[in-house]
C-alpha cells in the first residue's frame, strides 16, 4: 500500500506531518486549559485560606480583647498593689494583641483592619484611663505670677519658673483630659527634648506646637501628635502606636509598630513601621525610610521590641482612596535625592 499523501485541497486529507502538527496543537490546548484550571484552583484555595485566616483572626482578636477588658474591669475597687499587678498583665497582653494585629495585616481586608485598629485604640485608651485613675502621677504645675495687689511671696520662696514647659499626666487636648505621662503643649518657636530616662516607655503627647524642634530619645509606649504646625519632630522607637492628627508643614522621623494619620497636610514622614501605615483625610503627605541616628538608638530598639529588619514605610493604606490598582494622590514617596539631603540634615539635627 502506498504511503498516505500529504494534505490535498481536493481530497481534504492531510499527510503524516499534518496529523502530527494537529496532535501538537491539541496537546498545547489541553495543557493551557489544565494550567488555567490549576490557576483557578490555586486562586480559589488562596481566597479560601485568606477567609479562614480572617475568620480565625477575628475570633481570636475579639475574644482576647474581651478577656483583657474583663481583666481591666477588675481594677475597680481593688487595692493599689493588686491594681498594679493587674495593669502590668493588661499592658503585656495588650502589647501582644497589638503584635498579633500587626502580623495579620497582610491578609486582612481594609474594613477588618480598620475595625480592629479602632478596637485596639479604644482598649489602649481604657488602659491609660484606668492607670491614671488607679495609680495617678503627682500633678506638677507652676504657680501663676502674683498680681501687683497680691501679697508678695516669702523671701525664701523660690520664684516660679515660667519658662519651663508643663509636663503632667493631666494634659488637655481640645478640652478633653488626655491620660498621658509625658507631654509638651502650647509652645511656639522653642527647642524641646525628652531624655530616655524621662520617657521610660511612657505615653507621650505633643499638642499645639508651632515652629518647634522636638527630640524624643528612648522608647515611648505610644506617641500622640495633635495640632502640629511647621515643626521638626524626631523620635526614638515607639513600642506600639503613633497617632497623628491635624499636622501641617512638618518633618517627622518615627519608628513604630503602627502609624495612623488624620487631617494632615504637606508633611514629610521618615518612617520605620512594622505593619502598614494608614492615612485618612490627608493630602501632600510623603514618606521615606527612617534615617535618624543617635548613640543609644540600638538599645532603644531592643527596649521597644521592634523588628529592625522589617520596614513597610512605603506600604500606605489611604482610607479615602478605594480605587483598586490606582495609586492614591494623597501621599507619595520622597525622591531618593531628597532622601540623601534629608539624611544629612536629620543626622546633624540629633540635638537641638
Amino acid at each position: 500500500m502506498d504511503a498516505m499523501p500529504e494534505f490535498n485541497r481536493e481530497s481534504g486529507f492531510a499527510g503524516e506531518s499534518g496529523a502530527v502538527k494537529i496532535q501538537e496543537r491539541l496537546q498545547k490546548r489541553h495543557q493551557a486549559r489544565a494550567e488555567d484550571a490549576e490557576r483557578r484552583k490555586e486562586a480559589k484555595e488562596s481566597k479560601s485560606v485568606a477567609e479562614e485566616q480572617g475568620e480565625y483572626f477575628c475570633s481570636s482578636f475579639y475574644t482576647e480583647r474581651a478577656s483583657i477588658e474583663e481583666l481591666l474591669s477588675g481594677c475597680s475597687g481593688a487595692d493599689r498593689a493588686a491594681v498594679a499587678l493587674l495593669l502590668e498583665e493588661v499592658t503585656a497582653r495588650t502589647l501582644q494583641l497589638q503584635k498579633f494585629l500587626n502580623d495579620s495585616t497582610l491578609f486582612l481586608t481594609q474594613y477588618e483592619l480598620r475595625k480592629a485598629q479602632d478596637a485596639l485604640q479604644k482598649l489602649q485608651s481604657s488602659l491609660a484611663e484606668a492607670r491614671e485613675e488607679a495609680l495617678p502621677r503627682k500633678k506638677f504645675a507652676f504657680r501663676a505670677r502674683a498680681k501687683a495687689t497680691d501679697k508678695a511671696p516669702a523671701a525664701d520662696a523660690p520664684p516660679p519658673d515660667a519658662g519651663a514647659p508643663a509636663d503632667s499626666g493631666g494634659a488637655k487636648v481640645d478640652g478633653a483630659a488626655e491620660s498621658v505621662q509625658c507631654s509638651f503643649s502650647n509652645m511656639d518657636s522653642v527647642c524641646l527634648t525628652k531624655t530616655a530616662e524621662e520617657i521610660q516607655k511612657r505615653d507621650v503627647l505633643l499638642t499645639h506646637l508651632t515652629n518647634c524642634k522636638v527630640r524624643l530619645f528612648g522608647s515611648p509606649s505610644t506617641l500622640h501628635l495633635k495640632h502640629i504646625d511647621s515643626c521638626e519632630i524626631l523620635c526614638g522607637p515607639v513600642s506600639s502606636s503613633v497617632f497623628i492628627d491635624h499636622c501641617r508643614n512638618s518633618t517627622l522621623a518615627i519608628p513604630c509598630q503602627q502609624l495612623r494619620t488624620h487631617h494632615t497636610t504637606d508633611t514629610k514622614v521618615y518612617l520605620h513601621v512594622t505593619s502598614r501605615a494608614i492615612i485618612e483625610d490627608c493630602r501632600g503627605v510623603s514618606f521615606a525610610p527612617f534615617s535618624w541616628s543617635y548613640p543609644t538608638l540600638e538599645e532603644d530598639y531592643a527596649v521597644s521590641g521592634l523588628d529592625q529588619g522589617r520596614n513597610n514605610w512605603s506600604q500606605v493604606d489611604d482610607f479615602n482612596w478605594l480605587a483598586a490598582g490606582t495609586h492614591s494622590p494623597n501621599w507619595s514617596v520622597i525622591p531618593e535625592v531628597s532622601i540623601h539631603i534629608a539624611d544629612q540634615f536629620i543626622y546633624a539635627a540629633a540635638v537641638c
